[in-house]
């Protein structure tokens, strides 16, 4: 039987087993063998990563024809105004290409917030903002390429889920087993709802 594996991501955790000198692993967080990400997750971005030792499973999280919607929590610089959200929810033009249409609204700040390690330096001068962002491909840095081009760079991101795979209530550092026959029989765009835990 396929095994998926929901991790809290921390900040500055690199998305690979195997040591690199510089960074922690998630090897330091999760001990299952056989397991490998499905998708990646930059290491200065914290959040929901998706771990199994099922190819197939694997391929169909990540292959972009999907289009399985990744959430994510960002905290901005400054507070765009609704003609810069416009912008991004109907596609920019990055370098590799114009971005798909997305979601982007703004919202409070996430009231179950854990502290980050290091914490993200303010300028007293400078306001900033939480946007929920929803997007279904996932290129290099493309959320905060996405809003550096509307000039409201990224200070902390968060991702929150994964198609049908929600963070839920987990800590950074902390993962849990999660249904992976979630998406049989399942349009792959239809929007996420909690994953009941396996164990």
């Amino acid at each position: 039987m396929s095994r998926l594996i929901l991790l809290n991501k921390p900040y500055g955790v690199i998305c690979q087993f195997s040591p690199d000198g510089m960074h922690a692993t998630l090897a330091d967080h999760v001990d299952v063998p056989g397991v490998y990400p499905a998708g990646r997750l930059d290491t200065d971005s914290e959040g929901l990563l998706l771990l199994t030792d099922d190819g197939v499973l694997q391929h169909r999280i990540t292959d972009p024809q999907h289009k399985l919607v990744k959430r994510y929590r960002v905290q901005v610089e400054r507070e765009p105004d609704e003609a810069a959200l416009e912008r991004m929810r109907g596609g920019l033009q990055l370098k590799d290409g114009p971005t798909r249409p997305c979601s982007v609204e703004r919202i409070a700040e996430p009231a179950d917030l854990w502290p980050r390690d290091p914490p993200v330096r303010h300028r007293l001068s400078v306001p900033t903002c939480w946007l929920e962002i929803g997007i279904s491909e996932g290129r290099n840095r493309q959320v905060r390429r996405m809003t550096a081009a509307i000039g409201h760079p990224t200070l902390r991101l968060i991702r929150v889920a994964i198609g049908p795979w929600q963070l839920g209530s987990l800590q950074p550092g902390q993962w849990r087993d999660a249904e992976a026959g979630l998406l049989a029989g399942r349009r792959a765009h239809e929007g996420p709802f909690r994953a009941s835990a396996g164990g």
